[in-house]
Parts: structure tokens; C-alpha cells; sequence
């Protein structure tokens, strides 16, 4: 008891006086071991010696700077970063042990400086240095130990001697880390951390109070402890790249200037290599359907992307710019941010944007446009906007970024690093639609293994049925075509009937006059056919087309089926023959071209053509229940059921217009 009213005695006892030793030094390489100098403090610490702008150091011993020492070792302490570490202490730092005036076995009472041992001022060191912080950091740490013969008797009441790192950042304010006793760290006692000075035994084995020690190992009666070296982990500080910040190392004593604590602190270092990387996109979309016309509205959408692991910072300035070409009308109150502030600048007919991108995340814009009255057809209407950032991390936007269109790559090389440049304008092209007069699918640009669509300015107008029948094979391939690197495949039989190309040309404004597409066919081995029905809206047959494979007994071959083509004839009331080049007529191995075009109000044109020869057959014959008006469909299917069924393959199918 009397050990503990001899705390709170002394806090009762003020004194106003405190020895300071105030070094201001220039960088220096040299760290010696034993050093009791501020330079070689600052040094032994940093991990880097070129960061250090100046220092300056105090502490409360009128005879010395005994309370700081860099050293290479001592007991459990080890540097973590060179050959040197820095110790502080309230007594004297590097002591053997913590004793009155060193007497062994002696009492806790450590090394008190002037003001006797109850008196003030409190026992304490501070190391104070600036700091340049190097280029993309953005975090101060270091490692840390914290020694103190306060424990365990004194966790959870006022003496609790304190050290505190003061970090100063002009960007990010001012952080602290503050250790003591207290702060929930201390894992070791003094079984844990031999020869450090704080490896001390109660000679009772209770450590209770203030105590005759010494440093025989007990397990009960250990009476100082430690915290384990913290590296890293929550010990960091935030700052900026390229400011000069003050890191003020302070330990002192609290609530009296009887038990002594020590700090061991190594490795400061620089960390969050960040840097800000802005991705700029801009797009453009019809709000009236494609294509672009007068008087429809658009909507862009710029979309601002930092890639980088640093925040792009709501810096002095816009942080994005886009000035809107002639050929547009903003529409008022239609700009839009996820987060800042957009605005239309009338002036200068421009959208601003002023604001920030975290690391790794993204800002939109969007605002309205109408395309103005008068253009002509294929006007061009670009548009491109800037992005300002800061490509270094100072505040301050340095670097410029033009938006791109993600669906365009111009392959230009604009500043001759081998890479094209993401830096196309977003584009429109308008359209005062002109009707076709002719329509092609060559399949190129269909999914293969799927189905085939095709559009004319967004205008669908063509679309196959999706193969859903065991046996039956109805989609885009490649590798087998005639003209472009797809073709379209049929394999059907009777069990996988019908299939059907479908059309639509109501939105085209016109009506079908000629039908016409390339086929490559082979040889079989069995009876096989297929009808191609060419129909009209009600369902009703405008022409009929049938390929069918005839046996050839005379032929002997294990492939003896030729292809024959025939088209319905309304007035012999049965199928007449398109003969082909080869002998018989028949459609052997090869790619032909089959073109219907209507002839007059009531009549068709038939043309049979082959590869690399031309037309090799024509003829001409009646519609049968519907002209070619409103033709809807074609419908293809099989009377047959061949195991080896022969397939067929269709490319550069195109259709007129009226």
C-alpha cells in the first residue's frame, strides 16, 4: 500500500523546468551502434535516410541524452530493417536492468531525472523529424515494441507511462498512435523477453506493488512486460506524395517518474505505392430508335474509371470538361452524376463536371441532345470531352484524358508506343433513311452453333427458326462457305420437320420481287429429299421448290443418289426439272446459286447458276396461290427419314426489293 500512496504523492509534486538538447541536422548515411545523437536516431530508424529533410530531439536528463541510444542488439530485440534500431526509455535506455541506481537486486524504482523520484517534471524523450514524402505513398508505418515495468500491477489504473507517434500531414491532417499499458497489446512478461533490461522477477513471486527484484527466472513473480513487436498492422499514418510532414516519437511518464518503460522502434518506411490511372468511356444512344435522325434526342453517357489504387482527389479546377458540337442542342435540366456537381455552361455550351473517383471505382455522366434540323445524310456528328487528373498525387490535376469510344479502335499510335491509342471520338452518323433496294445475310456476322438474324439500321428483317429436334442439325457453321468465312447449315428430316427462314419487310417499306442463294449439296447414300415452300402471310404458296436424290442403279459406287432440282409448274400440275451441267442434271459436289424472281403480275423466273461456270439452266412458270406480295416465310422440311441424311449448305442469300 505504501508503494502505491507514494504514486499518488507524487502527482501532487509539480516542478517547471525540463532539460532540452535541440539537434538540427543535415542527412547523414552513418548510424553508429551506442550513439546517444538525434541524427543517428532519425537514420537508425528510417528506412530510407534520403527522406529525412531535418530533426530535432529532447529529453529530460541534465547530464546527457542517456533516455535514447541506437543499438544492434539487446536480449530479444533485433533490428528489422538494416543493422540498427533506436531505443527510448524514461530511464536510462540500454540499462542492464530496471533498479534503483542499477543496485542489484535493487527495487523497481528506475532512473527519475531532476526533480528527484516524486517529482516533475515527468521523466520524457521526443524525437521530432521532417519527412519528404517520396513519389505515389500515401502511408507512414513502422515497427514498434513496447516495454514497460508498470506491468502488471499497475494495468487498469493512471500510471501508465505513454508513447505516442504524432504524424503532421499538410493533405490529411493530423494521426496519432498512442501505446500504453493499457492499449491491450501486452502478451509478453518478463519471462519473454530476456537481457532487455525488462526481464525482472519478484523476489516474493507476488509482483504486486513495488518490489526487491531481480532477474532469476520465476514462473510466478514476473514484474515488467511487453508488448510484441507490432509490425505494420494498424501502425500506419495516411500523408500524401511529394509533401513534407512532422513525425513527432514521444515517451513520457504518467502519474509518476518511479517505474521506468522503454519503445523500440525500427523500419519506417513508406508504403500504398499508389498511383491514380484514369479510363475515360463515352458512348452515344438513339432515344427514338436507331438510326440517328433530326430531331431525335441522344443521350450520352460518359463513364470516368480510376484503375489505380490512389483516390482522384475533387482537385482546383474542372474534373472534366466536354464541349458539345454545333450539330446539338442541349436539353436543359438533363445532366446527370452518380456523385460532384455537373453543369451546363450556356457561355460555352459545355458540360463541367468538378469532383473525385476513389481507387478502383467509377463516376457516370449523362446528359441529352437533340440532333438538329438541316443536317444533311451522313453528317458526322463527333464528340469528345477531357478528363483533368492528377497523375502524381500532389492535389493537383496535372494530366489530361480524352474520352474513347469503346466500340471504335481508329489503330492510330498517337505518341509511338507500339500501342493504339484509346482516344476515338464518340460518333454518329445521321440517317434520312432510304429504303433498299436489295437486302444480303451472308451469315458473318451470326454466332455459330446458333441461329441467323440479320437488320438493316436496326431494322430486323430476317431470322431463323432454333434447331430443337433430336436428328435435325439448323444453325451457323463455319469452315464450309462460299463466299464469307459462316454458312448456314440444314440437315432435316422428316421426324425434324419443318424449319423456316422468316421474314419481315413491312418496316423496309417494300415488298420481295427476287429471291436468290447460294447451296452446296453432295451425293448420298439412301433416298433422301427437301421441299422449300416459299409463303406468303395467309400461309399461302407462292413457289415451291423440291431437291430430291435419285438411285442410279448403272452406277457402281457405294455413293449412287444424285441430287435432282424441280420447281412446281401450276399448269403440268407436278414439279418440272432445273438441270444442271452435269450429265443427267443432277447437282453433284459443288456450290450453286438458285434465284425465283418475279416476271410480270402472275409468273416467276427460275435460274439455276454453278460455280465457277455461270447459268447453266432458266426457266420460267407461273405463281402458285399468292403473288410475291407479303411473302412471310420460307418454310424447309423432309418427306423422308434417311439414317445418313445429306446436308446442305446456303451462303450469300439475298433478296430485292420492289
Amino acid at each position: 500500500m505504501w508503494e502505491r500512496n507514494c504514486k499518488k504523492f507524487a502527482i501532487l509534486i509539480a516542478l517547471s523546468f525540463m532539460l532540452v538538447n535541440t539537434i538540427i541536422i543535415i542527412p547523414s548515411e552513418n548510424v553508429s551502434a551506442g550513439s546517444y545523437d538525434g541524427e543517428d536516431l532519425a537514420l537508425a530508424i528510417l528506412a530510407n535516410s534520403s527522406w529525412l529533410i531535418d530533426s530535432s530531439y529532447s529529453d529530460t536528463d541534465e547530464y546527457g541524452t542517456r533516455q535514447s541510444i541506437v543499438l544492434e542488439q539487446k536480449g530479444t530485440m533485433y533490428p528489422t530493417n538494416g543493422n540498427t534500431f533506436a531505443l527510448f526509455s524514461t530511464g536510462i535506455a540500454g540499462t542492464d536492468i530496471i533498479t534503483s541506481n542499477e543496485n542489484k537486486p535493487g527495487s523497481e524504482r528506475g532512473e527519475w531525472f531532476d526533480g528527484g523520484q516524486q517529482g516533475y517534471p515527468r521523466d520524457e524523450v521526443s524525437l521530432e523529424m521532417t519527412l519528404e514524402v517520396p513519389p505515389f505513398m500515401h502511408y507512414l508505418y513502422y515497427d514498434l515494441q513496447f516495454f514497460s515495468a508498470e506491468y502488471p500491477e499497475y494495468v487498469g489504473t493512471q500510471y501508465n507511462d505513454k508513447l505516442t507517434v504524432t504524424v503532421e500531414s499538410p493533405s490529411e491532417g493530423t494521426s496519432y498512435y498512442v501505446f500504453d499499458i493499457n492499449s491491450g497489446f501486452f502478451l509478453l512478461d518478463s519471462n519473454g523477453i530476456s537481457n532487455t533490461g525488462f526481464d525482472i522477477f519478484a523476489r516474493s513471486g507476488n509482483p504486486d506493488g513495488v518490489d526487491w527484484v531481480d532477474t532469476y527466472p520465476r514462473y510466478l513473480g514476473a514484474d515488467a512486460g511487453a508488448s510484441d513487436l507490432i509490425q505494420m498492422g494498424g501502425l500506419d499514418h495516411p500523408v500524401s506524395p511529394g509533401e513534407q510532414i512532422t513525425v513527432t516519437i514521444d515517451l513520457r511518464d504518467v502519474g509518476d517518474n518511479q517505474f521506468d518503460s522503454g519503445a523500440f522502434i525500427d523500419n519506417m518506411k513508406f508504403t500504398g505505392y499508389a498511383k491514380t490511372d484514369i479510363l475515360a468511356r463515352k458512348t452515344v444512344e438513339d432515344l427514338n430508335e436507331a438510326p440517328f435522325e433530326v430531331n431525335d434526342e441522344i443521350k450520352y453517357r460518359i463513364t470516368i474509371s480510376n484503375t489505380g489504387d490512389a483516390d482522384q482527389h475533387n482537385n482546383p479546377g474542372n474534373e472534366f470538361e466536354d464541349i458539345l458540337p454545333n450539330d446539338i442542342t442541349y436539353v436543359a435540366g438533363s445532366a446527370t452524376a452518380t456523385s460532384g456537381v455537373i453543369n451546363y455552361e450556356e457561355g460555352e455550351n459545355k458540360i463541367t463536371w468538378d469532383g473525385g473517383v476513389p481507387a478502383e471505382s467509377s463516376v457516370i455522366l449523362e446528359f441529352h441532345a437533340t440532333i438538329n434540323t438541316g443536317l444533311s445524310n451522313g453528317t458526322i456528328i463527333s464528340n469528345q470531352g477531357t478528363v483533368f487528373w492528377d497523375s502524381n498525387g500532389d492535389r493537383n490535376n496535372d494530366a489530361t484524358e480524352l474520352t474513347d469510344n469503346p466500340y471504335v479502335d481508329d489503330g492510330i499510335d498517337q505518341d509511338d508506343d507500339n500501342e493504339t491509342d484509346d482516344d476515338d471520338p464518340t460518333n454518329l452518323t445521321v440517317t434520312q433513311f432510304e429504303y433498299p433496294d436489295f437486302l444480303i445475310e451472308d451469315f458473318s456476322d451470326d454466332a455459330t452453333g446458333g441461329k441467323a438474324t440479320q437488320e438493316y439500321y436496326s431494322r430486323q428483317w430476317f431470322e431463323t427458326s432454333e434447331d430443337g429436334i433430336a436428328g435435325t442439325s439448323y444453325e451457323v457453321v463455319s469452315g464450309y462457305y462460299y463466299n464469307t468465312p459462316k454458312s448456314f447449315k440444314t440437315k432435316i428430316r422428316q421426324s425434324g420437320s419443318p424449319q423456316y427462314w422468316n421474314y419481315t419487310f413491312e418496316e423496309l417499306d417494300g415488298d420481295m420481287i427476287s429471291w436468290e442463294a447460294w447451296l452446296a449439296c453432295g451425293d448420298a447414300s439412301e433416298e433422301a429429299n427437301l421441299f422449300l415452300d416459299f409463303e406468303n402471310n395467309l400461309g399461302q404458296d407462292i413457289a415451291k421448290i423440291k431437291m430430291e436424290y435419285i438411285e442410279e442403279d448403272d452406277e457402281d459406287t457405294p455413293i449412287n443418289w444424285y441430287l435432282e432440282l424441280s420447281y412446281w409448274d401450276p399448269e403440268l400440275d407436278d414439279y418440272k426439272n432445273l438441270s444442271s451441267d452435269f450429265a443427267g442434271g443432277y447437282l453433284r459436289n459443288d456450290w450453286y446459286k438458285l434465284k425465283i424472281e418475279k416476271y410480270g403480275d402472275n409468273h416467276i423466273n427460275y435460274s439455276l447458276y454453278r460455280s465457277g461456270v455461270g447459268l447453266v439452266d432458266s426457266d420460267t412458270g407461273q405463281t402458285l396461290t399468292s403473288e410475291f406480295a407479303n411473302f412471310e416465310q420460307l418454310k424447309l422440311y423432309s418427306t423422308k427419314n434417311p439414317i445418313v441424311c445429306p446436308m446442305f449448305f446456303w451462303d450469300e442469300h439475298i433478296i430485292g426489293l420492289s
